[in-house]
């Protein structure tokens, strides 16, 4: 249970009161600003401004920047202009930059006219940060780090250090080497400054090989690279030059978005930004309602298929009785393998050049499941009295839908990959309805292959 729901209605009380003095000393020895935060998201935009503009600045600021953009732009209107800049000024860049990024364009001129008087630097840094696309590199990065010369000895890149790190409150963990042209030479850790002799100097002790991104790589490319090296901090690097660093939460919250957007995209939904009880509902039915409509139009190819092999199936109707548990074996087999391909693309262990290793696992798990779900779906048919040739026909079936799900499942997301789509579109209802199409072909054929005497003799009575 979050403390925000313990002390929040105690603290909403004190809110009312407007007993300000009590709140402040709670936060400093008690609430962690994103406990506070979870408390505002409980009260009224209005109540929400008002306790912004009486707690501390820095602390405030702490707190604006961890709740909702829609929120953030709500309470921002009711502090108005000048006190939004002055809470905003102590944010950090990179989320003051997506903050005034996600402003109608009326109220984002007048925010940075009023920074300007504020702080000048800060509208130069969102300025820097605003010249790169939001899901990229340059979009993540905040301008807020620590360099040092490489001619300085190491007493004198502490104390350096000591000096920048008064204005900066994260990303302490490298310092970046660069030389009087601003050109990175290499880096040391904390560790380095620590236990390196003091008279050494920075050009001896520093590691010359840093791992970097340039500014407009896409943000899942950059998370891949935090985890393939686990790295803390990560340096956006142009033309030798470091425009910034983005750091380890900042990578969270990429993973975090790039999974909730994939798993929508996964269940056949346009990717929603917000909570589902805090996204209106018309939003909902705009995201929703067109995949649902592709599908349903898709699903026409099934009653298609089936109304092209309606004198089989009126021949013998218990064909019929058969094609849900044929379709769903199939449907299910293609979502397991297009889930893991996808993930696999994700993560970097599959890459378009392993198509054929792809396509031959895929292969031979649909020939071993297939067989496996065949001997299941064989005894239920002997069970049910219908042995014989409907044995043998669903036996094929299952073997042959299960194949195609697979093969279907695993190559449509490198297909998609290789298109420059993004993978997850191949959702599980899409593959689901093109194997109920192929399945219910092969089922209508391999029935006039295998029951051919059957179907005509029941045909002709």
């Amino acid at each position: 249970m979050s403390l925000a729901r313990l002390i929040g209605p105690e603290l909403a009380a004190l809110v009312r009161e407007k007993d300000w003095s009590v709140i402040n000393e709670l936060i400093v020895d008690d609430i962690h600003p994103e406990d506070f935060a979870d408390i505002i998201n409980q009260f009224d935009h209005g109540d929400a401004a008002e306790a912004l503009t009486k707690l501390p600045t820095e602390y405030a600021a702490q707190v604006f920047e961890r709740l909702a953009p829609e929120q953030q732009e709500a309470i921002s209107a009711r502090l108005g202009v000048a006190s939004t800049a002055r809470i905003v000024t102590e944010m950090d860049v990179d989320d003051l930059a997506d903050f005034v990024g996600a402003l109608p364009d009326e109220t984002e001129e007048a925010l940075l006219e009023h920074l300007e008087k504020v702080d000048p630097d800060v509208v130069v840094e969102i300025a820097e940060l605003k010249r790169w696309p939001e899901h990229s590199a340059g979009g993540l990065m905040t301008t807020s780090f620590i360099s040092v010369e490489p001619s300085l000895t190491i007493q004198q890149a502490i104390a350096e250090f000591r000096n920048q790190a008064e204005d900066i409150d994260s990303n302490l963990e490298t310092i970046y080497v660069v030389d009087s042209r601003e050109r990175v030479q290499g880096y040391l850790t904390m560790r380095d400054l620590l236990v390196s002799k003091p008279n050494v100097l920075v050009s001896e002790a520093m590691h010359p090989r840093i791992i970097s991104v340039p500014p407009e790589l896409d943000q899942e490319q950059v998370a891949m690279l935090f985890a393939k090296y686990d790295l803390n901090t990560l340096p956006v690097i142009k033309d030798e030059e470091v425009l910034g660093v983005i750091t380890s939460d900042d990578i969270i919250d990429v993973v975090t978005e790039e999974q909730h957007e994939d798993v929508q995209k996964m269940g056949a939904v346009a990717p929603i930004e917000g909570g589902y009880l805090s996204v209106p509902t018309m939003m909902h039915l705009r995201k929703r309602a067109p995949w649902l409509l592709i599908l349903f139009v898709g699903g026409f190819l099934t009653t298609t298929a089936m109304r092209a092999y309606h004198t089989v199936l009126e021949a013998i109707a218990t064909l019929a009785i058969y094609v849900p548990l044929l379709i769903s074996a199939g449907g299910n087999s293609g979502a397991q393998s297009s889930t893991l391909v996808i993930r696999g693309l994700a993560v970097g262990d599959i890459a378009m050049r392993d198509w054929l290793r792809v396509f031959l696992r895929e292969l031979a798990l649909g020939l071993m499941l297939g067989s496996l779900l065949a001997v299941l779906g064989v005894l239920r048919v002997m069970i049910a009295g219908d042995g014989g040739n409907m044995a043998w026909l669903i036996g094929a079936t299952i073997v042959a839908i299960v194949v195609l799900g697979c093969v279907i499942g695993g190559m449509m997301p490198l297909i998609l990959h290789r298109l420059g789509v993004d993978p997850a579109s191949s959702s599980t209802p899409f593959i689901a309805t093109l194997v109920d199409v192929l399945g219910i072909l092969v089922y209508m054929g391999l029935a006039g292959w295998i029951l051919g005497d059957l179907v005509a003799a029941a045909a002709a009575s």
